[in-house]
């Protein structure tokens, strides 16, 4: 995340802010926390009292069923905020986890709720936060339960280039995406083997290239078309047209 306040940062991409407004966000204490890839960072059904953004890395929020399966429900890059909404509900509902090395910023739900009442139009925008996340979730609900599995890939690899484009982070067709074929397949609820067929038949397209950690794709309008991707639910203000 680019120098400064980790919220400030987050808060820029869709506000101009004025001064007393930077200047109530810079106020807010921040501790950094980095985490390894594959370790817990919370877990279902736990209380908190301080909410995160993410500040460098990849981190998912997740459930477990009975035997043991996860399904990867959210991916959260750089600015998000895998849990604002613990502001308002009592425990989560859900896991959360690093996919990468990664490094979160914690503030309290103090603090938080002072910069809430105090600036509501900040308030306003961590409110649409999470509106948006919800609509990431539907979309993600549909791509798992209706479409083919080229489609469903080509989905996820256009929706991360461009949140990792706004996030400041993709360029030119190309970004981080460090995940593993395992992470994948619990993304897309296919199994390994599917996976790794899927992934060649996109790369033998000529549509993208994966792997060391990045993602490019090659050629966004048929990749588009396959995903059947409109990038409206993401609510990004300089999304590509699709």
């Amino acid at each position: 995340m680019p120098a400064g306040h980790p919220l400030l940062s987050k808060l820029a991409r869709t506000l101009v802010l004025s001064e007393a407004e930077a200047e109530a966000v810079r106020a807010i204490p921040v501790e950094s926390v980095a985490f390894k890839a594959d370790q817990m960072i919370s877990r279902e059904g736990d209380k908190h009292s301080r909410s995160c953004l993410v500040m460098e890395g990849v981190a998912c929020t997740s459930k477990v069923v009975a035997g043991g399966k996860r399904q990867i429900m959210a991916l959260h890059i750089r600015g998000d905020g895998p849990d604002l909404h613990t502001l308002l509900l009592k425990h989560l509902d859900s896991d959360i986890w690093a996919v990468s090395d990664c490094r979160l910023a914690f503030m309290t739900h103090k603090d938080l709720r002072t910069l809430n009442r105090e600036h509501p139009r900040l308030g306003e925008d961590l409110w649409r936060t999470t509106l948006v996340e919800g609509a990431i979730y539907r979309e993600w609900m549909v791509n798992v339960g209706q479409r083919q599995a080229d489609s469903r890939m080509a989905h996820l690899c256009c929706e991360i280039l461009l949140r990792s484009e706004e996030a400041g982070l993709g360029q030119d067709g190309t970004c981080p995406f460090p995940v593993t074929q395992a992470d994948l397949s619990e993304m897309t609820a296919m199994s390994p083997v599917h996976v790794n067929r899927t992934l060649q038949a996109l790369r033998e397209q000529g549509l993208i290239s994966f792997g060391k950690g990045r993602l490019t794709i090659h050629n966004w309008p048929a990749l588009v078309t396959l995903a059947d991707f409109r990038a409206d639910y993401l609510h990004l203000p300089t999304a590509k047209a699709a």
